[in-house]
Parts: C-alpha cells; structure tokens; sequence
C-alpha cells in the first residue's frame, strides 16, 4: 500500500485547485486497491492486491495518508469507510479516523478507448528520455521548448529536446503503423514522473488520444496533457561530416570539465577548448576567481581548433552517456560542435563568442 501510495502522491500539488484534487480516489473490488490522483493536467494510478470484503470508493488526503502508513508498523492495514466518508484505519495497536469526500467529487479519469497506441520497452524509453531531458528550455518564454518531443516517423521514436543553444537527440526503432505517424511534445512534469516510475525492463505501451498522451506499465497508468504549439526542425540544426573528428575518454573528460567549471561564475561561463597534437587544453579566465587551465589526452592530430563552448551545457551529455569513449566534431572555431557516442545519439552545442 505504502508504495502505491509513493507513486501516486506526486502529482498532487500543495495548493490544489479543488479540495477534492489534494486527495487519492481509492478504488476497492476484486481483490485489489486502485489509486489514482490528478491535478487535472496529468493523471496516475496504480493497484495493489487487498482482502475486498465489500466494495466501495472514497477519496483521502493523500500526502495524510502517505505520512500515516509510513510510520506503521510492517503488517496488515486494515480500512472501513463509513456512510460519511470517513476511513477508520488499524494497524497492530494503532488506530485513527481520517476524514475523506466523496468519490463522486473526483474528476473523471481518461481512457485509451479509440487511441493510437505504441509500443516499445519502458526501459528503452526511460534512458531516452534521461539522455535528451536535460537539454529543454528552463524558462516558459517559449514554452513548446520545456517539454521532449516525441517524433513516431519512418518506423523509428525520435526524442529531441532544445534550447535554442544545444540540442540533445536519440532514436530507436518502434513497431507501428505509418498512419500513426505523429509529433507530440510531452511536458516537463510528466518527463520527471516517468522517469522516477519507469523500471529498467518490461513493456509499454504509449496511447495517443484527445491531445493526451497515456503510459502503462507494470499496473501503472499514467496520463498527461501534451503541450501545445510548434515545435522548431529540429533537422534544420542537425548535420554530419565535419572536418575535424576528435576522440576521447568520456569519464576523464568529464573529471576535468568538472575542475574547470569551478572557476567559471554566472557571468563568465564559457571555457575554451583547444585541440592540438593529441592535447585538449582548456582554460577559463574570471575577473572575480582569477584562471584555470587544465589538459586531457586526445586522439587528434589534424590543425589545432579553438572553440569556446558553456562547460554546464559540454558536461550534461557526458553524465548520462555510458560509452568509455566519445567523439567531438568540429569544422571551425565558430560553427556548431557535435558530441556522438556508440548509440543512436546525437549532441549539438553552440559556440560562444567572447
């Protein structure tokens, strides 16, 4: 119970548009207990197998009950809700009363009823989501760029995010059929919450109905509104083949990216990179911290390059690839660099001019 309850308790938010929206539907019949929660813009459930002695449903606070069934004692819990709604709970020795409202108040839940479905394995789709995430847009003057897209094309699921600064992109091949070709935009709250509840194996099945998207998996059903408006071509900034291809170990690049950016503050963010004889040089200069220069070996031997690039934005791809090595490609000091990994995967960062 206590780990339905986790899962399902997120989504309520500390102020509610209703009252009835701070609580958990609590569905008993058949041998299982449903929970579902909504704040109207996204929806989850999840089951759990209960002792149904009599069928019924009520709503109850749910970060209450969270608290209260975290503290018990492992063991049986017991529930009666009463013609007012209220849930009489024991546990061992414990006892108490909590008021709850009726289920009548809580709002309607989606169905998959005449959707588009796809479906591919929830772990496949959780590491797409962790590698692309980090690169949507923090801020809501264009909101369309908070949110991942989820492009189903050519048989394949491509997952962009952007900020107009760098782009992170990653593909896999889907089954589906190609009338169910479709660009949707999933909103940053539902990326966090799949990502938290998604499990490493196992199938799921996405669901496309009514401008919302629907996830199940492992007796989870999740539902969010998608964003609306036009996302950018993303294939505009997307390009191969540069003249300058550079090789090196990710975790000890990533180790001096991390001592460089020590130095950086908000207002001098940029580093510079320079390739040469199989040495990447960086450096970093701050009027408030002073500099920093620190070296990594390289498999390079073309012209030495020099480019400035945001440490932050160079290290984010680099913590959630896996690769022992990584390629950086380069045509000059002043056009885009590429990061490529041993996967589907794709990296476009901007230059800074200082």
């Amino acid at each position: 119970m206590l780990e339905s309850l986790t899962i399902v308790q997120n989504v309520v938010g500390s102020r509610a548009a209703l009252p009835v929206l701070s609580n958990v539907l609590i569905l008993a019949e058949n041998g299982t207990l449903i929970f579902t929660t909504t704040d109207l813009d996204i929806t989850m459930r999840c089951r759990c197998e209960a002792e149904v002695e009599v069928p019924g449903k009520v709503t109850l606070p749910v970060k209450k009950l969270a608290g209260i069934v975290k503290e018990l004692d492992d063991g049986i819990v017991t529930f009666d809700v009463d013609e007012n709604d209220s849930a009489h709970m024991r546990c061992g020795s414990y006892k108490s009363k909590i008021i709850g409202l009726p289920a009548k108040e809580f709002p309607q839940s989606p169905t998959t009823e005449g959707s588009l479905s796809y479906k591919m394995d929830q772990g496949r789709f959780r590491d797409m989501l962790k590698k692309t995430h980090y690169a949507t847009a923090m801020d809501d003057s264009r909101p369309i760029l908070t949110g991942v897209l989820l492009s189903f094309a050519e048989g394949k699921l491509t997952c962009v995010a952007t900020d107009g600064r760098r782009l992170a992109l990653y593909e896999t091949e889907v089954d589906f059929a190609v009338e169910n070709s479709r660009d949707i935009v999933l909103p940053p709250r539902a990326i966090g919450e799949l990502m938290r509840a998604l499990s490493d194996q196992g199938s799921l099945v996405i669901s496309l109905k009514d401008k919302q998207l629907i996830f199940e998996f492992n007796d989870i059903f999740f539902c969010c509104k998608l964003l609306n408006g036009i996302y950018p071509n993303y294939k505009q900034v997307v390009f191969n083949n540069c003249s300058n291809v550079i090789t090196i170990n990710r975790e000890e690049l990533l180790a001096v990216l991390r001592r460089i950016n020590a130095s950086t503050t908000n207002t001098t963010n940029a580093m510079r990179l320079t390739f040469e004889n199989n040495i990447l040089t960086i450096t970093v200069s701050s009027p408030e911290i002073g500099e920093a220069t620190d070296t990594v070996a390289i498999k390079y031997t073309g012209e030495p390059i020099s480019v400035i690039f945001n440490p932050e934005f160079m290290m984010d791809p680099l913590k959630y690839l896996t690769s022992d090595e990584v390629q950086i490609e380069l045509n000059n000091s002043s056009s885009p660099g590429l990061i490529k990994s041993d996967i589907p995967f794709l990296y476009v960062i901007m230059p800074l001019r200082v």
